[in-house]
C-alpha cells in the first residue's frame, strides 16, 4: 500500500497537466502553477508534483528553472505531439525497436499520409520539394543524401497535418536514418540507386499533386520496400 500510493499521486499530477495541454488550457510559453498550488489543488504531496514535473521535463514538454523572475518555475516548451516524438526517441535509445517493426510502421504512416495529401486541394509540399531539390546538389555525400532522404519523408508526413502521424515519424527518424545508412554500405552501385531514389521522390510528389492517391500509395510503398530489399535488410515476415 505504501509503495502504490506515491505512484498514484504522481499520476494524478501528470494526468491533470496532460489534460490541460490537450484541451489547450496550457500551451507553449505558459507557466505551470507553482508546486505548492498544484499540491494543494490536487490533494497530493509536493514530492509527487516534483516527480511529475521531472517526467514532463524528460519528455521535452516543459523546462524548469529555480529562482525567481520571468524564467523561473516550470514553463511549457512543446505541444503534446512534440512530447510524443521525444518519448519515442527515448524509447528507441533505451530499448531499440526491431527494424522490421519500424519498417512496417513506416509503410502504414507514409501510405496513409500520401493518400491523404492527394485528397487535399493544393497540399503544402514546399518543404518536401526543398528537401528533394537539395538532393540534386553536386558532390553530395551518401550520408548527406540519406539525411535529406529521411527529411523528405518526415516533411511529407508533417504536410499531412496529422500531429500524431508526424510526431511518430519524427520520433522514429533516427532509427530510420540508421537503418537506411547501414544498408547503403551493402548497395553495389550507389550512384544508380541514388538516382532512382530521387526519381521516385519526384514521382510521389507528382502523384500527390495530381490528386492520384492510388498511385501515390503504390509508388511510396515500392520506394520504401525497394530500398529495404536492395540494402539486404531483414524480412519483416521472419521477425
Amino acid at each position: 500500500m505504501t509503495d502504490s500510493t506515491p505512484a498514484r499521486a504522481w499520476r494524478v499530477v501528470l494526468d491533470r497537466i496532460e489534460g490541460d495541454l490537450l484541451e489547450g488550457t496550457l500551451g507553449p510559453g505558459d507557466r505551470l502553477p507553482p508546486e505548492r498550488e498544484l499540491a494543494t489543488t490536487l490533494g497530493v504531496g509536493r514530492s509527487s508534483v516534483r516527480e511529475a514535473l521531472r517526467v514532463l521535463e524528460v519528455m521535452g514538454l516543459i523546462r524548469t528553472a529555480t529562482g525567481s523572475g520571468p524564467t523561473a518555475g516550470a514553463i511549457v516548451t512543446a505541444t503534446p505531439h512534440g512530447g510524443l516524438a521525444q518519448l519515442l526517441r527515448l524509447q528507441v535509445a533505451a530499448q531499440g525497436f526491431p527494424i522490421p517493426d519500424v519498417y512496417e510502421t513506416r509503410l502504414l504512416l507514409e501510405e496513409w499520409a500520401v493518400a491523404h495529401l492527394a485528397g487535399v486541394d493544393s497540399p503544402d509540399l514546399a518543404d518536401a520539394h526543398t528537401a528533394l531539390e537539395a538532393m540534386d546538389a553536386d558532390g553530395l555525400s551518401v550520408d548527406d543524401f540519406l539525411a535529406l532522404d529521411a527529411q523528405f519523408h518526415v516533411r511529407l508526413t508533417e504536410a499531412s497535418g496529422n500531429l500524431v502521424v508526424s510526431a511518430t515519424m519524427a520520433g522514429l527518424r533516427e532509427t530510420i536514418e540508421s537503418y537506411i545508412r547501414g544498408g547503403a554500405a551493402r548497395i553495389p552501385d550507389w550512384a544508380a540507386t541514388g538516382e532512382r531514389l530521387r526519381h521516385e521522390h519526384a514521382e510521389i510528389l507528382r502523384a500527390i499533386e495530381a490528386g492520384d492517391a492510388e498511385t501515390a500509395q503504390r509508388v511510396v510503398r515500392a520506394h520504401i520496400t525497394g530500398y529495404y530489399a536492395d540494402a539486404g535488410l531483414p524480412d519483416p515476415t521472419d521477425a
